[in-house]
């Protein structure tokens, strides 16, 4: 069970790290003000829209001369990911802790 556990929380790391990467990209492009129709600029976009999509228009977005957008959804997003990342791995912890006690 322990075992299982340590795997489990590999994985949910690994995961929220890739999309911690992804969601800080995003922001970078945005901020560079990157060409939306490169395919690898629009892949970035489509795919952390969904991570994203429960936080659009919680905070505005400002543009600052140039055409440079400053996307503090994106932002916010990454600080709640990260927070339930930490969540999740203290209660694998928890739950990693408990199995191996009982052995």
């Amino acid at each position: 069970m322990f075992v299982i556990s340590r795997h489990l929380k590999d994985f949910a790391r690994f995961v929220i790290s890739l999309l911690e990467m992804f969601l800080a990209l995003r922001f970078l492009l945005k901020l560079l003000v990157a060409n939306p129709r490169s395919e690898f600029v629009s892949w970035v976009y489509q795919n952390t829209n969904p991570v994203l999509e429960p936080f659009f228009f919680a905070f505005p977005t400002p543009s600052v001369s140039g055409g440079h957008v400053i996307e503090f959804t994106t932002l916010f997003a990454m600080f709640v990911y990260a927070f339930l990342g930490y969540i999740l791995m203290e209660v694998l912890d928890m739950t990693g802790f408990r199995s191996s006690r009982k052995k």
